[in-house]
Order: structure tokens, then sequence, then C-alpha cells
């Protein structure tokens, strides 16, 4: 054996490995998400209903589902509701998720207890949507304990109505939103400003940079990916809301389908087992998220086409 041969090492590749662990994930993918997709795009150009016990299809209808869902369905209706909703939710969840995050991660401030108090902001993230709902309706119910404690301290001369009324109705659902997903938020927030560089907020404190000038300066622009994540996740959740407003208004979102949300509406196509309207309200949705999210991510991100 020559001394060149002695010299030269076993190269190990690992490649093969890599590609052996992701097998599993796209078989599951493949599975229970690209082969669904792409039936749902598929049938959402057929006709295909119950009639009773009569299933009425598959015939090929071309666009006719699509344009039945702009010209004969309250579908911007539908979608007006689902962007309000998540609008009056998100908007109080970034503002105080900002807020706390700012104030977990600034050591200056050097608050006592802080690992308890994250712990408890987020604990409403664990308790199931449904749960929330039920307890909320309960809460604040014709007869419930907020009535009679408004009332008792004579804000109010008789119970209000939350269920009855359209703010009251659109109230309650943002709140939960918000108290469900602000933990989430602040969490995510403060991974990404403990993530920055510490001399860049050193070296502002040396140059006289008031804290609303670091935070605005500095933290802003460098949190923005990860701004840019919390806001697209945040809006493909709202744009799929549905058990919130389903439960608290017994799925019929009131009070004169206010609360109706677009994955309520798909849902009603479904338990009518109209597989062709509910196919293609799917697409539609899927490309209104696709749309929303690209245009986010280059507002935040500031990122343009060439």
């Amino acid at each position: 054996m020559t001394a060149s041969n002695k010299n030269k090492t076993k190269h190990v590749s690992y490649k093969k490995w890599g590609y052996l662990f992701l097998i599993p994930f796209f078989l599951v993918y493949g599975v229970f998400s690209f082969i669904p997709m792409i039936s749902t795009f598929y049938y959402s150009f057929f006709e295909n209903y119950m009639s009773g016990l009569k299933e009425i299809g598959p015939t090929f209808v071309g666009f006719d589902n699509y344009i039945k869902l702009f010209t004969e369905g309250d579908l911007l209706k539908y979608f007006e509701n689902t962007i309000i909703l998540w609008v009056l939710g998100f908007v109080p969840q970034i503002v105080i998720s900002l807020i706390l995050a700012a104030w977990f991660t600034d050591t200056r401030l050097k608050l006592k207890c802080s690992g308890f108090f994250k712990t408890v902001i987020y604990m409403p993230n664990l308790i199931m949507a449904s749960s929330f709902a039920m307890l909320f309706f309960a809460l604040f119910s014709n007869n419930g304990p907020i009535n009679l404690i408004l009332m008792n301290a004579g804000i109010i001369k008789e119970p209000f109505h939350f269920m009855s009324s359209t703010a009251g109705a659109r109230g309650l659902i943002a709140l939960m939103n918000f108290l469900m997903w602000y933990g989430n938020t602040t969490i995510l927030l403060m991974a990404g400003m403990m993530g920055i560089d510490t001399a860049l907020f050193e070296a502002a404190e040396v140059d006289g940079a008031t804290p609303s000038q670091v935070f605005s300066k500095i933290t802003m622009p460098l949190l923005k990916p990860i701004l840019a994540y919390v806001i697209i996740t945040s809006l493909i959740g709202g744009l799929q809301m549905f058990d919130l407003p389903q439960i608290l208004t017994n799925g019929k979102g009131g009070p004169d389908r206010t609360t109706m949300t677009l994955i309520m509406y798909l849902n009603n196509h479904l338990y009518s087992k109209n597989y062709g309207m509910a196919g293609a309200l799917s697409v539609i949705l899927f490309l209104v998220t696709g749309t929303l999210s690209i245009w986010v991510f280059k507002a935040i991100t500031g990122q343009r086409e060439k």
C-alpha cells in the first residue's frame, strides 16, 4: 500500500439518512394533504350534492360553482365578517404582546417573578376553543354573572343581550381570540427580541437614545422577520376562524349572520353534502389566503419584485 493511499480517509456520507427520515413526512403530507387538495380543486368543477336520499352528480359544470358563490350567496359578506373579527382580535393582541415582550426582555427593569407571569399569560392558549366559547357563553348570557355585576353596579338597568347585538357578539369573539393567542404571540416576539445583539442597545444608551427611540429605531426594524411570521400565521388562523363563533352562536352566525365566517359558510355546504360548492369555496379561500400572505410578507419585509 502506497503512502498516498494510507493518507486517504474514508468519507462517510449521511445524506441518504436525511432523505430517509424525510420519507415519512412526505408520505403523510401526500396522503392527507396534497392528494385531498388536488381532489378538492378537481371536484370544485362538478355539480355534486344530495337531494334527500338521492345523489345528484357528479356532473361537470365548469366554473358554475364559482359564479354561484359570488352571485347567489353572501360570500363577500362572510369574508368581511371574517376580516373584521380577525382585526378586532389581532390589533390589541399585537399591541399588548409587543409591550409585554419589550418589558420581559428589558434587563434594566429587573422584573421579579417574570417566569411566573410568562406562564400565566400563556395558559389561556392551552384551553380548548370549545371550552373557552362555552365559558364566555355562560358568563355573558342574559342571566349570567357579567350582566348581574353590571346591574348591581348601576351601570345598566336591564340585562344587555350580548348574543343579540352585532357589537356584543363580535366583541366577545374578538376578546376570546385575544385572550387565547396573545400569550403565544408574546413568546414569539420575545424570542425575536432576545436574538437582537445587545451591543446595539448599549451603543444607543451611550448615545443618549430614549427607550421609545430604541424601540422604534432598533427593535422594530430588526423584529420584522418575526413580526411577518406572527402576522401571517395569525391571518391564516383568522381566515380559518370557526370553532369560537360556531359554538357561541350555535352555528347560525347571529345576529343576522354578522358573525358568520368563511369556514362556517363552508361547513354549511359540507353539512348539506354540496361537495361541489364546498370545493369551490375551499379553492377561493386558499387563493385569498395565499395572496394576502404574500402581500403582508412583502409589505412588512420591504421586498419588492424586480
